[in-house]
């Protein structure tokens, strides 16, 4: 047996008591707090991509490059901080790429063109992945299967109050700043981020649970890895949905503003409404869970994703129902989504427990990976509504197509419960 399939055989070993949260709400506020400067980041700033590209004298296709760059950073970065957290323990991965994500908001402060500015988008989103990566690394360190599912849950509750709020606070922002000053409320959260992390977060990865192999033993971990063909196909579902929406978060702001007229408040206040939809389900997915299994749950999210898709793309470009007609099937798409996106990790990760930092490292870096790579897309085909409901239709059938031929969720089964951690309750 490999050393890689020794891990995987551990993986739904109860998780050591050194390693049990004092109070799992408490815990998923923490990690909640350090996802959430991923969405902020990302959101924020959307209502001032109009005002960005005509101050800084560029093209609203180079403007929608800056969010690219910060999804490439975050997909570079879970790459390379998901090894070193299974190497070196959660903390420090986590602060030192908290402190990047500080030094490269204050420098945004001072971009002269869209080209730097795109390259610190990018180290910021490097600087964010940290977040990213070892909050799902330290759900799998404590939790498996159901558990898991219902904790990234949780989690995606804290989660999804960030898109909620950042367009809106971008758009108030804007009413007595510039868009620069939205980059340096974005610096004094990370050096809050970073404080909180120092005094609040302990330890969950312990020496004797550590892989110290270094680059070689990095690769030979991602080798393993992508040999588990399930594996491969949850990862890319999660990116597939993740792609759809990405493809409403780049399109947004030039949809509802310059296509129906909307300001940066109104579109902030939109914005914020659509994000209620994706919370309600990511919180309705525990209920759910206690009568389908988790791959009954993400079949059928993405299926209802692609249905609100194809039933966007028929309004929009056939001009039926103005901009009810735009909002609502986005609104269906994104409860879709809510209720997809906790499942998808959380059946890969209860597949790779001994690995779990390089596992979320390659989900979170293929799910940014392919946001990406759509979030210029849009704009390309046009950035309306049509563009976007092409994007996301095409996005989430490709996502059914890999469900049918690669997941094959009807093989699947839930990872044995774990007993819960003393004093996590």
């Amino acid at each position: 047996m490999t050393d890689l399939q020794d891990r995987a055989a551990t993986a739904t070993l109860a998780p050591t008591p050194e390693a049990a949260p004092p109070n799992r709400a408490l815990l998923a506020l923490l990690l909640g707090a350090f996802v959430a400067i991923g969405p902020l980041t990302i959101d924020m700033y959307l209502p001032a991509l109009p005002t960005i590209t005509a101050e800084l004298g560029t093209t609203s296709a180079m403007v929608q490059l800056t969010l690219t760059g910060t999804l490439i950073g975050l997909a570079i970065g879970q790459l390379v901080l998901g090894p070193l957290s299974d190497a070196f323990g959660r903390r420090g991965p986590l602060l030192a790429g908290t402190a990047l994500y500080v030094v490269a908001s204050l420098l945004v402060l001072v971009a002269p063109t869209i080209e730097v500015l795109g390259v610190l988008r990018l180290l910021q989103g490097v600087g964010t992945a940290a977040g990213a990566v070892v909050a799902m690394a330290v759900v799998r360190d404590l939790f498996t299967g159901r558990a898991a599912a219902t904790m990234l849950s949780r989690l995606f509750l804290v989660l999804g109050a960030a898109p909620v709020l950042a367009p809106t606070l971008g758009g108030e922002l804007l009413r007595v700043t510039s868009w620069r000053g939205i980059f340096a409320v974005l610096a004094v959260y990370g050096l809050l981020l970073l404080a909180v992390g120092w005094f609040g977060l302990r330890e969950t990865l312990p020496p004797s649970r550590r892989s110290g192999r270094g680059l070689a033993g990095t690769l030979h971990t991602y080798r393993g890895l992508l040999r588990d063909r399930t594996l491969v196909g949850l990862v890319l579902v999660a990116g597939l949905t993740m792609a759809g929406l990405f493809s409403y978060v780049s399109g947004s702001s030039f949809v509802f503003q310059r296509q129906y007229g909307l300001d940066e408040q109104q579109f902030g206040l939109l914005f914020g409404a659509g994000a209620v939809w994706l919370i309600a389900a990511t919180q309705l997915n525990p209920v759910v869970l206690r009568r389908w299994a988790p791959a009954q749950v993400l079949v059928a999210g993405v299926v209802a994703g692609a249905v609100s898709g194809a039933a966007l793309l028929v309004l929009a470009g056939t001009g039926t129902g103005g901009l009810p007609g735009v909002v609502l099937p986005l609104w269906a798409m994104l409860f879709a989504t809510g209720l997809a996106l906790p499942n998808a990790p959380a059946l890969a990760l209860s597949r790779h427990g001994e690995s779990a930092g390089s596992a979320a490292a390659l989900l979170g870096a293929v799910q940014f990976g392919v946001g990406a790579a759509v979030s210029p897309v849009v704009g390309l085909l046009g950035n309306d509504a049509a563009a976007m409901g092409t994007v996301i239709l095409a996005a989430l059938v490709l996502a059914i197509g890999v469900l049918v031929t690669v997941v094959r969720p009807w093989q699947l089964t839930d990872a044995p419960e774990e007993p819960a951690p003393a004093g996590a309750h």
